[in-house]
């Protein structure tokens, strides 16, 4: 288990998560996002509708596919285009153990972190459990043990399926 200060209770999300998170709007340029990712050196941005609410997210993987299926440049491609609007969140009361097994259940590597009222409050990565857990392996009480981030990782990198497809088969 991921306890806090090993006394036994688990550790939450907004103990462990990045707080500092940046953010893109759903009418910023593909080219934007990237820029963004580049310069932050992340893979993913929360992405805000017009009133500032969380409304989906963006990954780097998302703009090469749209740059690629819609063969414009991207800054001529709104973010709107390529985002993923199928929210997998989760609280940062939330325990790191259901945090990962919604990214187990998910297949997401990051999940967008809310507060009681559904306002962003920061991200966690599958990185971030990996480097907790890291850090407390000499410890005996955890609630996140190695075996299961490594059956989240295996289940976040199987093939997506598209209609009994694999989503990766489809492309060629």
């Amino acid at each position: 288990m991921v306890t806090v200060g090993g006394m036994g209770k688990a550790m939450t999300v907004g103990l462990l998560m990045n707080q500092d998170v940046e953010t893109c709007r759903v009418d910023e340029s593909l080219a934007d996002a990237a820029r963004k990712m580049w310069d932050r050196d992340i893979g993913c941005l929360p992405v805000l509708g017009r009133q500032g609410h969380l409304v989906g997210v963006v990954t780097d993987r998302d703009i090469c596919m749209a740059g690629y299926t819609q063969g414009r440049p991207l800054t001529e491609i709104r973010v709107s285009v390529a985002m993923s609007g199928q929210l997998h969140t989760c609280r940062e009361d939330d325990t790191l153990l259901e945090a990962e097994e919604i990214m187990r259940a998910t297949q997401v590597r990051r999940l967008p972190v809310l507060d009681t009222f559904g306002g962003l409050v920061g991200m966690i990565s599958l990185s971030d459990l990996v480097l907790a857990l890291e850090r407390r392996s000499g410890r005996q009480r955890r609630q996140l043990t190695a075996e299961e981030v490594s059956a989240t990782l295996a289940a976040v990198c199987e093939p997506r399926t598209v209609g009994g497809v694999a989503a990766d088969a489809q492309l060629g």
